[in-house]
């Protein structure tokens, strides 16, 4: 009976969730800062948000399919780029780590 090696994706998730939490934090403080002032669009919050959710689902298939979830990580990381200027930039590289690393790694 050949064994089968089974690569632990600890890391990947983890990543995945500081960025996506991360990313859930600055979108929203960016919505709650554009009521004060002219500073930002509330739009590029939402898409902060949104690229943070992408973050999530990418994280539960992660396990699944790696592959799948590594692109997510990607598309994610790109639109929570867009979706604000300097603050965002740690949940970006959360997010770009877990998604070369889950490319990658096997």
């Amino acid at each position: 009976m050949k064994r089968t090696k089974s690569v632990s994706r600890t890391f990947e998730m983890m990543m995945g969730i500081f960025g996506s939490v991360i990313g859930m934090f600055s979108g929203s403080f960016l919505i709650f800062i554009k009521s004060f002032g002219q500073s930002h669009p509330p739009f590029l919050g939402v898409i902060a948000i949104l690229a943070s959710i992408l973050g999530f689902i990418s994280v539960y298939y992660v396990r699944k399919n790696p592959e799948l979830a590594g692109v997510g990580f990607i598309i994610a990381t790109m639109f929570v780029i867009v979706g604000a200027d300097y603050i965002n930039i740690l949940s970006s590289m959360f997010l770009l780590v877990a998604g070369v690393s889950s490319l990658f790694r096997k």
